[in-house]
This record gives C-alpha cells, structure tokens and sequence, in this order.
C-alpha cells in the first residue's frame, strides 16, 4: 500500500514553521553558510530549519522567537530528570565558583568515586569512562575481538550503535527486499562491512539460525534491550536470555547497548530486569546528568585487554575529554540522585510515559488516524518513559519488530519520519522522528498539552490523507 502524498501538506506546515520563526530561519540561514546543513548533529537538523534554543528547563524549552516548547526528546532521552535540573547545575556551579570543573588533563577522586558507583549499580567488575556512545560501542568491539580472537560482529537489524566503522551496517530500512541488510555510509572498507553479520530483532529463530550459521566466528553479538532508532521496541525477555545463553555457548561475547536505557527505567540497566548479564556494556546518555560522558563497563577479565599488564592488547586511550571533571561530578550527583529516590522518581516516569502514550493514541484516534505508541515494557513490572508514535495500517499489524515500522505496506512510514515532527512543532511540541521520552519534570497538565497538540495535528493531517 502506498503512503499518501504529503507533498502539499510539508509545503504548508514548512510555510507556517517560517512565519512563526523568522528568527531561527535567519539563524539557520547564516549558518549554513559556514556549517554543513547548519549544524553538527544530522538528527536535530529539522527540514525546512530546527528552532533555535535559548533555554531550557524542566519539560520546555525556549526557541529564538519566544516560543515555549513542550519538549518530549529531552537531549536525545538523556535528560531523565528535565532539561538543567537543580540537583546538577547547583553543583557545578558551586565547583566552577571554587575553581574546579574545566578540562585539567589529570586525575582526581571524582572519577574513581564514579567508577565505583556505576560498578555497583550495575553490577560491573571493571569500567572505563570516554565521551561518546560512538566511542563506547567501538571500544567494546575492539576488546571483544581481542579477547576472543575472532573478527565477526553480530548484531540486530534497526539497531543504532553510534556513528563508528565497525556497526554501520543493518541500521537503516531499505525497500525491494533489502530490509536491514545494507551498509549505512559510504567510505567504509568491504573487508570491514563484510565482517557485520545482521540478524532480526526478537526473532528466537532466526537468532539460532544464525548463530548455527556463524557462532564459532563471532567475537560478540550486541544488542539494545530496547531499540532506539530502531523504533523503541522492547527486547524479550526471551529474546534477551537466548542471546545469552548462545554467545555463552558458542564462545563470543553479549555486549548490551544500554546508552538510552541505562538508568532510564531503574537505577542500573535494563538487562538485569530480565535477568540477562552481559560480558560487557555501554552506558551513557542519562549517566551524565546531562553532561557528556559515557562509558563501557563489564567483566574484569575482558576490560583487562585495555589495561596495562596486558600491553595493552586493545588502545582504549579515551581522548582528551573523557572522564572530564565536571562530567565526573554531573554523572556522580545525578546517580547518587536517582538511587536514593528510585521509588519516587522511577513510579512516576512511568505514569507519564504511559499517559502520554495514551494521549497520542486516543487524539489521533479520534480524528481517524489509527495511531500506536511503542515504548512500554509489558512483560516487566517496572513502567516506561519512553515514546515512538506509529501509524499502523490495520489494527492487527504488530509492532513488535523493526521491520513492521519501517516497512510502507505495514505502517504509514511518512507521516511518522517526515511530517508530524513538524505537524507538532508548529503546535509547540518538540518530537524528532516521533520518538521521545517523559521526563520527571513533565505534568499531568504537559500530557494534556500533548494530547490538545496531537488532536489538532491529527485534524490537520486528516485533510491529506
């Protein structure tokens, strides 16, 4: 079934984006001609120009032109208590002030403090911290290689692990019978890509299939517990615990991407919930409190392929910023937060993800358009924050895999990548892609803004379809 043709509607929601916000589309304008597109993080690039910020607080956020924004994408899901909560910027501002905080070069107590604290949460042997979940993802490839030496990588179709050269495969969804088997960026040698081998996500039997297939080559399989841009599917549990139980069988490595969902549903990673202890990894977004770090984490004998007594085997340097001071102190505070008050903070993220689930649902619903929230995690009794808005052809279509969102005879793949991300920016809501997440900060009275902008955004794409 072909999608409708959004082609006039962009061109008046673009239209109206450009009367409300002369300012940003000034600012977008001088920027291009120095930055490619406008900007240095493709994602955020909104078409015909994204809303330039000058504030940020809570659940909203301020843009160039005076709007005050409800804002569901929370710095890519990072910002699990709103955007510059109190508890963190209190503490920085108070270390800046004493003359701590900047980029020393050195080390201090802050970062063991840290390492220590993770360690426990999650249940780590050995952690180390770097700047990205690109570096993070790629650092863990390079010691699973090393340890077990074998040069194969598995992972699931639709599954994100950053922009780095060994998983940019299996990312992006592709008609004519591709699906998720393509490269994803030019410039990547084929000895590299050819070493990427992309099963489907919750797909027991393919998993088992493949790891016939392959299993004695791999060094490790890597998976999200939920995908992120792949949709915010939940893994499961058996899913999750069949990975186990074949890397262990077959010698390779489970390394968990938890970058979106650590310390997002619990104060530690969404695998343990399900009872799944990977060999190693990634945390990062929520971990910093909003600064930048992130890190990769796991068992001793496999985080020593980085260490010294080993020569190291594995040059995971980190880079000049990584364990930054003031990260080391946002990620500390923000951790020591989120575990004394978990039976506070944790209940109410998932009454407002499940709310604002709901609103979008029912507001599209009642305008006609079948509308479907993935995000929650029903087989586990912890909620869910997390939100991606679909719209499904029939009731009856499961969105249970990456491929039933991204395929067009199964979901109406336009309206949710390239028009209601500006339907509801118009309305003042903030969605990329149309997945976000609650933050603690958000309202009951947000939901019912949320809902209120959907129902129109729902009555306006109703005249196109």
């Amino acid at each position: 079934m072909a999608n409708p043709d959004y082609t006039a509607l962009l061109t008046e929601l673009a239209d109206e984006h450009r009367r409300r916000s002369p300012i940003s589309a000034a600012i977008h304008e001088q920027a291009c001609r120095y930055l490619i597109d406008g900007g240095s993080h493709a994602i955020r690039l909104i078409e015909p120009f994204p809303p330039r910020i000058t504030e940020a607080r809570g659940g909203w956020i301020v843009d160039e032109d005076g709007h005050r924004i409800l804002d569901l994408w929370q710095g890519h899901m990072a910002n699990v208590l709103g955007h510059n909560p109190e508890i963190v910027t209190a503490e920085l501002s108070r270390a800046f002030a004493g003359g701590f905080g900047t980029q020393s070069g050195l080390v201090d107590r802050l970062q063991a403090e840290l390492a220590e604290l993770v360690c426990r949460l999650t249940s780590s042997e050995r952690i180390r911290f770097t700047t990205s979940g690109s570096l993070s993802t790629m650092y863990a490839v390079l010691m699973a290689r090393s340890f077990t030496g074998r040069s194969t990588v598995m992972k699931a179709g639709g599954g994100w692990h950053g922009a780095q050269p060994m998983l940019l495969k299996g990312v992006a969804y592709r008609d004519g019978g591709v699906g998720f088997g393509g490269v994803d960026s030019r410039g990547l040698p084929s000895a590299l890509t050819e070493s990427i081998a992309v099963t489907n996500y919750n797909d027991p039997q393919r998993l088992a299939d493949d790891f016939d297939r392959v299993g004695d080559t791999l060094a490790c399989l890597i998976l999200e517990p939920m995908l992120g841009a792949g949709g915010t599917i939940a893994a499961t549990t058996e899913y999750l615990r069949l990975a186990r139980e074949l890397c262990s069988k077959h010698g390779a490595l489970l390394i968990l991407d938890e970058m979106i969902t650590g310390f997002r549903f619990h104060p530690g990673g969404l695998g343990a919930l399900h009872g799944v202890t990977p060999d190693l990894a990634i945390y990062g977004k929520a971990l910093g409190g909003g600064m930048p770090v992130a890190a990769v984490a796991g068992r001793a004998e496999v985080m020593a392929e980085a260490g010294r007594a080993t020569g190291p085997r594995v040059a995971f340097s980190g880079g000049t910023y990584s364990a930054h001071p003031a990260s080391m102190l946002a990620a500390r505070v923000f951790l020591e937060h989120l575990d004394e008050r978990s039976n506070e903070i944790y209940p109410r993220l998932g009454e407002l993800g499940a709310a604002m689930r709901t609103a979008c649902e029912s507001s599209f619903g009642e305008t006609g358009i079948l509308a479907r929230c993935t995000g929650a995690l029903d087989e586990l009794s912890c909620g869910s924050s997390m939100i991606t808005l679909h719209f499904p052809r029939a009731e009856s279509i499961r969105l249970d895999t990456p491929e039933a969102v991204f395929d067009p005879d199964r979901c109406d793949v336009a309206l949710r990548q390239k028009v209601l991300g500006l339907a509801l920016l118009v309305e003042d809501v903030h969605l990329v892609l149309a997945h976000g997440s609650a933050a603690s900060t958000h309202t009951d009275e947000d939901v019912a803004f949320l809902a209120e902008a959907c129902r129109r955004a729902a009555e306006r794409v109703a005249r196109y379809r």
